[in-house]
């Protein structure tokens, strides 16, 4: 599986960069990946490679990257429950300082440069996100609805707030279609409280709560992580794009990239 690692030019200087697609010579479909709070790492270039191996053109941009390469902060091999408050407490001001206009900026720059690479054809893209990327996924599939066919978000924190950046406050913004895997302790009332969002925007859309797992499940060097949890993870994201975005390049007239692994 080829990878590389890129720098992308931005309004606020180059940002780092990781993609993986499969090694075929054919063009395909672009899939746009958010991290979690704790950034671009192994993890998440290993999951990119899995998702590239299934057809697709996978950007994991740095989301720190005004702040240098990634990692920014030095994590550990595995980030447990001890480890967990000193990581985030390092991160906590990197994330403040990771305004809506800054992400802004940060997504067209992402979106412009995943589609004018040569192994990425014409037609819609993906975008999901883990914890925290779920916003920036939303947000952005919201602010783009001509390029943007799907969105994804994985255990998503606070996702119904008083906030004006609430997640739920960005669905009415969305045409592509939706899928929402909420771990197992988000609150009733706000699993409720979204599913309401998702009606009344009228998207297509699924919002589940994957049985027995916590916030960060899909997430392998946490204590979070959960096996069954990542399965049904891959279990609803990949339909979710074979239709959404390898069914909107058939209809497009663009030759669909091969079904990758299964």
């Amino acid at each position: 599986m080829p990878t590389k690692t890129l720098q992308i030019p931005t309004p606020d200087g180059s940002a780092d960069a990781f993609a993986a697609f499969p090694d075929d010579g054919e063009r395909h479909p672009g899939v746009l990946v958010y991290s979690d709070a704790f950034g671009l790492r192994p993890v998440l270039k290993e999951m990119a490679r899995e998702l590239a191996g299934h057809g697709y053109y996978v950007l994991v941009p740095n989301l720190y990257h005004r702040h240098g390469p990634a990692p920014v902060v030095e994590l550990p091999d595995h980030i447990d429950d001890e480890a967990r408050p000193a990581v985030i407490a390092r991160l906590m001001p990197l994330l403040e300082a990771h305004t809506a206009e800054r992400a802004e900026r940060d997504a067209d720059a992402w979106l412009t440069f995943l589609t004018a690479q040569p192994e990425v054809g014409a037609g819609p893209v993906a975008v999901t996100g883990y914890c925290i990327g779920t916003l920036f996924a939303l947000r952005t599939a919201a602010a783009h609805p001509d390029r943007v066919a799907a969105v994804a978000g994985f255990h998503p924190g606070h996702v119904v707030t008083d906030t004006p950046d609430s997640p739920h406050r960005l669905v009415p913004g969305l045409t592509a279609e939706v899928h929402l895997g909420l771990a197992d302790d988000l609150p009733p009332e706000a699993v409720r409280e979204l599913d309401k969002s998702l009606e009344a925007a009228g998207a297509r859309h699924t919002a589940e709560v994957y049985p027995g797992t916590v916030h960060g499940f899909t997430m392998a060097d946490t204590d979070a992580f959960d096996p069954d949890g990542l399965r049904r993870h891959w279990d609803r994201l990949l339909p979710l794009l074979d239709r959404a975005v390898r069914g909107r390049w058939a209809t497009r007239g663009a030759r669909p990239p091969g079904p990758g692994r299964t």
